[in-house]
Formats: C-alpha cells, structure tokens, sequence
C-alpha cells in the first residue's frame, strides 16, 4: 500500500513540487496577472479622484469669480450732505426710498411692515436694491479672473464701460438665507433647504421602520416557500426600478387617490375644501420613501444575515424568546450595517429631482414650508430651474446651491456615521 502511495506520489506533475521548474513559471505567471490586475484598478481610482476632483474644481469655478455691475443710480448721488449711503440714518433711507420707487411699491413695503419698525440693515437692503437697482452683466470664472485679470478688464472697459468690476463669491450667508428670486444677486436656496429638509425628514419616517421590520420578517420569521421567494425577488426587482417610475406611482396614489390625505383636508387643515391638491410634501416625502425602500429592506437583510448565529442559540439557550432575541442580539449587532444602508439611501433620495417633477414640485416658490400639506421646492429641482435659464449669472448661483446640497448632505451623513458607531460601540 506504501510502494501504491509512493508510486502515485511520484507519477505527480513537476507542477506540485515547489522547487520544480514548472511550479516557478506558473508562480511567475500567476503574479503578473495578479501586479497586472492591482494597477489596473490603482489607475480606476485614480480616473475616480481625478472625475471627483474635476467636479468639484467646475463647481468652485463658477461659485467665484469677477462679475460686471451695472447700477440705476450710482449710490455716489445718493449722499446727503456728504454723507455716503451707508452711514445715513434710517430716517434719511426711507425717505430716498419715498422719493425714489412708485407710490404703490411704496404703500406695498409699508403694509407688509412699516418702515421705521424694520431694522436699518433691511431697510439699506431695500434702498439698494429698489434704487440703486444692481443689475450683473457679465461674469468670469475664478480662472479668468485670477489669470486673465488685465483681459477682464479691458473686455469689461470696451463692452461695459457703465459698470463695476467686483469680486463675486455667488455662496455666503444672505444666499442660504434668501428666499427665490428672479433676480440673482437677490436668490437664495432658504426655501428649498427647507423644503428639502422636510422630504427627507418624511422619507426617512416613513421608509426606515417600515424597510428594517420587513427585513426582520424575511430573515428572521419568513419560512422558505415559494411566495416569500417570490417577494423577495421582487424587493430586487424594485431596487433596480427607475425613479421616474416611482414617481408616477407617486402621483397616482398619494397625489389623486389620497389626495384629501396627503392635502390635509381631511384633518381640516385647509380653510377652503376645494382648494385641496395633493402636490404636497407629504406626498413627496412617501413617493422618496418607496424609491429608497427596497434599497433599505435589501441592505438590512444583509445586515442581519451578518450577525454570528451563535448569539441567536446562546440566547435561546438562556430561555429568550424569538422577539427577546431579535431585540436585545440580533438588532444591536446589525444596526450598524443597516444604518450604512440607510445612509446609502438617503443620500440618493436627497439627489432625486424626477420623481418629484412628476409628483408636482415647483419650480418657482417664494415662501417657506410650514408643514407637511405645504407646497414645496428641494434644492436638486432648484438647481434644475436656475441652470435651465439663459442668463450666465444664474448658473454661478447654481453651483452656490451645488454647493449647499453636499454641505447637507455631508451633514446628515455624519450624523448618520456618528450613530452608526455609537451603537456598533453598544453591540461591543
């Protein structure tokens, strides 16, 4: 039986032996295609950083940069006495303000709130922009402007010889805290911050309970049968689905037939029944939360899977029941996974603008959100609006609220990480 072992040991290939000439070529070989494989995805990284880095450096282009401003009225003739705009009292600014724009736009401001009761720097704010009007001509990009200042110049000497050269930065605190406006140089993103605030703060109530407790009946309760195979097909089916498709289910269901729900009429919210309509944010808050529910349920499936099935028999063992260990084991284990997930998800619900287009976002909306049957606007579908216009300074402004959006979203993700980790630290 030894000689059987030896004589089968022995009729071997070389490539066996590790000192054999075949078993070193094939080594050889087997580290090319693997040094091969390890550059080409260092070199897929690396076109990655540099798309990223392109975005970004497009983004922070149009965001500063000089601009040509013409006024109506040089705030120079507006001095009293000498005294330049700025440092008038509050007095003299209403009445250059009087003197200056219509009597109705006048009785307008003052009905809205008097004059002498608002503060001076709305009330200078008011005379700038009702009288001396500021109006961007022309824009440059912060490349132009810091490597082709004297072209600049000149361009703006030859073709814009009535205006100022200025130094733009289209993001800063009056820009997030405005609302929409047809002029640029009075735009902001308040209204869509808000309003974006709100949906995702709906989808995340909505999708996440329902998305984690239909990932613990699957894993955890749901036998092998057909029809739960079935359904779980389906789940990732749905995850592939485009967005627009959601938000016509959207519209077909939270807009139409629940549209006393999603309006508010029927909590008496509306003063005026017939007023109702469902284009809400209530609505746009549920149609996000289907988008992402499939990504939640799949992600948290895995998550659950994850977790070492020996805790589920110790805790049997102890004499917990399925819920006792669902609840106090498998859960604290797995939230990190699934909040990874979650995350994942919230960042494309935050992004989306076509379902939203189709559910009834406005593109032009000039008061805040108030609550969940307000009318509403996001950030993505502000964005939309402002680079579908002609003027070139709209676009500057559009990558101001670029920028916005991935504060935000950088935003919640941490928080959302923070979280995370503190309950994978609980689970240790």
């Amino acid at each position: 039986m030894r000689e059987g072992l030896r004589d089968q040991i022995s009729g071997q290939p070389e490539l066996t032996n590790p000192g054999g000439e075949a078993f070193r070529d094939d080594l050889h070989k087997r580290h090319c295609v693997s040094g091969i494989w390890r550059h080409i995805f260092q070199v897929s990284t690396v076109i990655g950083i540099i798309v990223l880095a392109a975005l970004l450096f497009n983004i922070l282009n149009q965001t500063f940069g000089l601009a040509a401003v013409e006024v109506e009225i040089d705030p120079a003739s507006l001095a009293i006495e000498g005294i330049p705009l700025e440092n008038l009292t509050q007095e003299q600014l209403i009445g250059i303000l009087e003197a200056n724009v219509s009597t109705g736009l006048f009785r307008r401001l003052e009905s809205e709130q008097p004059l002498v009761e608002r503060e001076w720097e709305e009330v200078y704010e008011l005379v700038f922009e009702r009288v001396v009007e500021p109006k961007v001509v022309k824009t440059w990009s912060l490349i132009d402007s810091i490597f082709r200042r004297a072209e600049v110049e000149r361009e703006r000497a030859e073709k814009y010889p009535d205006s100022t050269l200025d130094f733009f930065s289209w993001i800063d605190l009056r820009f997030v805290r405005s609302p929409q406006s047809s002029n640029p140089l009075k735009a902001g993103v308040r209204t869509a911050i808000l309003g974006s605030l709100w949906t995702i703060a709906i989808t995340i109530l909505f999708s996440f309970p329902f998305g984690v407790g239909a990932a613990i009946y699957l894993e955890e309760y749901a036998a092998d049968t057909s029809i739960n195979r079935l359904i779980q097909t389906n789940i990732n089916n749905l995850a592939g689905v485009p967005s627009i498709i959601y938000g016509i289910l959207g519209l077909a269901i939270f807009v139409r037939v629940l549209e006393p729900i999603t309006s508010g009429a029927a909590f008496g919210v509306l003063d005026d029944p017939t007023t109702a309509n469902g284009r809400t944010i209530l609505s746009a808050g549920l149609t996000l939360g289907l988008l992402i529910l499939p990504l939640i349920i799949i992600n948290a499936q895995e998550a659950i899977k994850a977790v070492p099935n020996s805790l589920r028999q110790a805790s049997f063992g102890l004499g917990g029941t399925k819920w006792q260990t669902i609840w106090s084991h498998v859960l604290p284990n797995a939230m990190s996974g699934i909040l990874t997930g979650t995350i994942l998800a919230i960042s494309r619900a935050i992004g989306e603008t076509a379902p939203l287009v189709v559910v009834g976002a406005s593109t032009f909306i000039t008061f805040d959100p108030d609550g969940p049957f307000s009318k509403f606007t996001t950030l993505p579908i502000q964005i939309y609006q402002w680079t579908a216009r002609p003027q070139a300074e709209f676009r500057n402004i559009a990558a101001a609220a670029i920028i916005v959006i991935l504060v935000l979203l950088l935003t919640l993700n941490a928080s959302a990480v923070l979280l995370r980790n503190r309950f994978r630290r609980q689970a240790l």
